[in-house]
């Protein structure tokens, strides 16, 4: 009985930043949302000595706020264009 031991795993034999490469080709507005979610953040605790009379929570809130508000409008515009792609750039026969 003779068993085929040479199966080839091609998606685990690419390491993490091949694989980051990969998926932010097929989906370019996702590294955006991350890098602008991590902006918002950065930028929030840059201001957080800055923030005058405003509360610790409101000012945590309305930095939540934005950072998903960025990311909601990231995936929009990325499943917008991944729509155009799909339906409407490959109707030219």
């Amino acid at each position: 009985m003779s068993s085929n031991t040479d199966v080839s795993f091609s998606s685990y034999d690419e390491d993490e930043g091949s694989k980051l490469i990969r998926k932010a080709r097929e989906a370019p507005f996702v590294p955006i949302g991350m890098a602008g979610f991590a902006a918002i953040v950065a930028y929030g605790l840059y201001k957080l000595k800055s923030r005058g009379n405003t509360k610790m929570s409101v000012h945590l809130i309305h930095m939540r706020v934005a950072a998903q508000g960025f990311v909601v409008g990231a995936m929009t515009l990325g499943m917008g264009y991944s729509m155009y792609q799909e339906f409407w750039a490959k109707r030219k026969p």
